[in-house]
C-alpha cells in the first residue's frame, strides 16, 4: 500500500468524523488524465483536507519548510505532506514562481492531477482576491482542463490558520467542485497576457461561484501589505 492509500485508509475516517466534511461534485474530476485542481485558499488545513476528499491523488506545491522540522511535530508534517503529494519548493527566492511553474507542469505532463490556490496566499479576511495568471499558464501549456473548488468553513475551525483545528457544533466545512474548464480555444497562446488575464479571471469567475466570497480584485499579498 502506498503511503497515500494508507494516510487517507487511517486518516480519512478520522477526518470525516472529527470535521464532517460535505463533498459536492468530486465526481466531476476526470478519472484519468492530466487534471488542474483550482480553487481558494482560507487557511492552513486546506492542503490536508483537498487530498482527503478526492478519489484521486493531487499533488501540489508547498513552502519546503513544511518538510525540514526536525522536532516530533517537524516529522510528522514532513511524513503526511510528502505522503499526500506536496512537493516541496523553495518560493521565497527569486526564481520561486518558475520552479513552482515548472514543476506543475512536470506533475500534470505525468498525467497526474496538481493542485493550485491562484490567490498565490491565504485570504487575509474570507474574501477572494485576484487570481495570479500562472493557472492559466499551466492550463495552456499542458492542455489540461482546470476543475475549481471551494472550500467552506475551513477559516472558522482554524481562524488565522494556525493553531490545532477546533470542531465545534455548528461549525461544518464543505468542498464544492465545479465542472471542468476547457481552455483548448486559446492554443498557443500561453504567451499572450490578455489570454492568460482572461482565463485566469474565468477560473476566478467560478471558485466565486462555488464559494459565495466576496471578490476582491487586487492581490492578496497586497492586501496583506497594506
Amino acid at each position: 500500500m502506498s503511503r497515500f492509500r494508507l494516510i487517507k485508509a487511517t486518516l480519512g475516517p478520522l477526518l470525516r468524523v472529527l470535521l464532517r466534511p460535505q463533498v459536492e461534485g468530486a465526481e466531476r474530476i476526470p478519472g484519468s488524465g492530466p487534471v488542474i485542481l483550482a480553487g481558494n485558499h482560507l487557511t492552513f488545513i486546506d492542503s490536508m483536507v483537498l487530498p482527503l476528499v478526492t478519489h484521486r491523488q493531487v499533488f501540489f506545491i508547498g513552502k519546503d519548510e513544511y518538510v525540514k522540522g526536525k522536532s516530533l511535530k517537524g516529522r510528522a508534517m514532513a511524513w503526511f505532506f510528502s505522503g499526500v503529494g506536496m512537493i516541496p519548493v523553495d518560493r521565497d527566492g527569486g526564481r520561486g514562481g518558475v520552479a513552482a511553474l515548472m514543476t506543475g507542469r512536470r506533475v500534470l505532463e505525468e498525467g497526474q492531477v496538481f493542485g493550485i490556490y491562484p490567490e498565490g496566499t491565504r485570504s487575509p479576511d474570507g474574501r477572494l482576491y485576484r487570481g495570479r495568471t500562472g493557472i492559466a499558464r499551466l492550463a495552456l501549456m499542458t492542455g489540461a482542463p482546470v476543475v475549481p473548488f471551494a472550500m467552506i468553513g475551513t477559516d472558522a475551525i482554524q481562524p488565522g490558520g494556525n493553531g490545532i483545528p477546533r470542531p465545534a457544533p455548528g461549525k461544518r466545512i464543505a468542498v464544492r467542485f465545479g465542472e471542468p474548464l476547457d481552455f483548448s480555444r486559446y492554443d498557443g497562446m500561453d504567451r499572450d497576457r490578455y489570454v492568460l488575464r482572461a482565463v485566469t479571471d474565468e477560473v476566478m469567475s467560478e471558485v466565486m461561484r462555488l464559494s459565495g466570497q466576496e471578490y476582491v480584485d487586487i492581490y492578496a499579498t497586497k492586501a496583506k501589505a497594506a
